[in-house]
């Protein structure tokens, strides 16, 4: 017969909350481990001489609770096999928020019986005079992460035992919900020493009375304080675009959003240009709510929610990160590279028939360009040396100029279209984006041409008054007012 380990519980409060049962178990019991001797139902027992054997001297051997659980389960498991029956006493209940348990259960070694034991849970609904059924989460604050909080229902941590936790718990908290916001410290919750103290969420470690019977409660946050939150964000542009929403959304489809994308896309870019982050940040939310409003019409037409924008962008950095989520190692960044073109090849069902078969037709037209000169450079068909793109700009320059002269509005379309081609392919060379480099000079003399507009201004006379020569004085003098 496989040795055995009898895990009781001590419940939430003193020995009056103790149920008969367990108290004959613990006093019969030939060796009564325990998690740890700061519990009034341990405190009280060995006044009547029972003797417990505790893991506190575990916690101060080591810096993460994953490892003194480890070692709390090790010596249980080694005491059990000398003794071949022990009892483990744990706080509350042990099914409830106790990873010893948990950890006691996975393993095959010793036998595992759960006695019972009363939980906390029933006199905390009363003490905090909540109903669970409205929405209720337990939360252990010793292993928690932000993401898993909802707020919108009661919140409890448990496990509050010390400066450090409640600490823990308030800087997270501190993320989503204001200093101000109150919170209520539980202690010894159906016990003779209960007591709930409501405090501001910024004072919650600077409470002195924390032990192993202390909770966090945190009253459901209404919706308006969660306006940070992606779920808020999906809730508002479903009520936009609802009927009785907002006629503007109502009316949108992707091809009429198509030109907001783009500008919102080039705003961020000038807002990274002015090295304006509280604009980034802006601006990235404008580019967000085209992300939310394609979405929202793909979920009215049945074909596509934002769950599936994301999981299909989730798996693909997954995916094209094998050096990351899998065993692939990779020496430099041009290694990382090539394995993206590789495994985004493989995606798209092997060598397609052109080098330039996937390429975005709807980028502009600079960019597209571009795109086109990086991918006939992958195979060689690319000049080494700028020289000889100089020469094919001069070029196209002249037989633009020959064109003009003789030829149609078309082939002089064509011809001016080689030069910025050329002009293009030439800037790659010098690593210079043309798209960039061309916005930065439309914001530039943007810039200059308000400074004119505000010198005639100034003059109090029209444009008609002055001379391109004299117009040109004052662009002048923008140029010298950006040095």
């Amino acid at each position: 017969m496989k040795p055995m380990i009898e895990i009781i519980g001590l419940g939430g409060g003193d020995i009056d909350q103790l149920p008969l049962g367990i108290y004959k178990k613990i006093r019969n019991a030939k060796k009564v481990m325990v998690r740890t001797l700061d519990h009034p139902v341990v405190q009280t027992l060995s006044t009547e001489g029972v003797h417990f054997t505790s893991f506190d001297a575990v916690y101060e051997q080591h810096d993460q609770f994953a490892e003194v659980y480890q070692q709390i389960v090790k010596q249980l498991v080694e005491q059990a096999k000398i003794a071949e029956k022990i009892v483990y006493a744990v706080p509350g209940h042990p099914m409830l928020a106790e990873q010893t348990v948990q950890l006691l259960l996975e393993q095959s070694e010793i036998e595992v019986k759960i006695a019972g034991g009363q939980s906390f849970l029933d006199d905390l609904f009363a003490a905090l005079q909540i109903d669970p059924i409205e929405g209720f989460q337990l939360v252990d604050a010793t292993g928690f992460q932000r993401h898993q909080l909802s707020y919108e229902q009661h919140l409890v941590f448990c496990q509050v035992y010390d400066g450090f936790i409640a600490s823990e718990v308030k800087l997270t908290l501190l993320e989503d919900l204001p200093p101000e916001q109150l919170v209520t410290i539980v202690e010894a919750v159906g016990s003779k020493e209960e007591r709930l103290q409501q405090v501001p969420l910024v004072e919650l470690d600077q409470q002195v009375s924390l032990s192993n019977l202390t909770s966090v409660y945190v009253a459901p946050v209404a919706k308006e304080q969660l306006n940070h939150q992606f779920h808020r964000l999906q809730e508002v542009i479903a009520i936009l675009r609802a009927p009785g929403g907002c006629p503007w959304d109502r009316k949108q489809t992707h091809q009429t959003l198509k030109k907001y994308l783009i500008e919102e896309a080039y705003e961020v870019i000038e807002a990274i240009d002015q090295e304006d982050d509280q604009a980034i940040a802006e601006e990235l939310g404008d580019v967000l709510l085209q992300v939310m409003l394609h979405s929202q019409i793909g979920t009215e037409a049945g074909f596509f929610t934002i769950d599936d924008v994301i999981y299909s962008i989730t798996e693909k950095m997954i995916r094209r990160h094998p050096h990351v989520f899998a065993d692939i190692e990779v020496e430099d960044e041009q290694e990382v590279a090539r394995n993206w073109a590789t495994i985004k090849r493989e995606e798209k069902g092997g060598q397609p028939t052109s080098l330039l078969a996937h390429l975005t037709e709807g980028l502009p037209a600079l960019l597209l360009a571009e795109e086109i000169q990086k991918k006939a450079a992958k195979v060689g068909f690319d000049w080494s040396e700028p020289a000889p793109m100089w020469d094919k700009v001069y070029e196209e320059l002249t037989e633009w100029k020959e064109a003009l002269e003789q030829e149609t509005v078309a082939e002089q379309e064509k011809e001016f279209g080689d030069i910025l081609f050329a002009m293009t392919n030439l800037a790659r060379y010098y690593k210079i984006n043309p798209e960039i480099a061309l916005i930065k000079s439309n914001h530039v003399f943007k810039q200059r041409f308000e400074h004119v507009e505000q010198r005639v201004k100034e003059s109090g006379q029209p444009w008609k008054a002055f001379s391109l020569t004299e117009l040109d004085r004052f662009w002048e003098e923008a140029k010298q007012l950006e040095d």
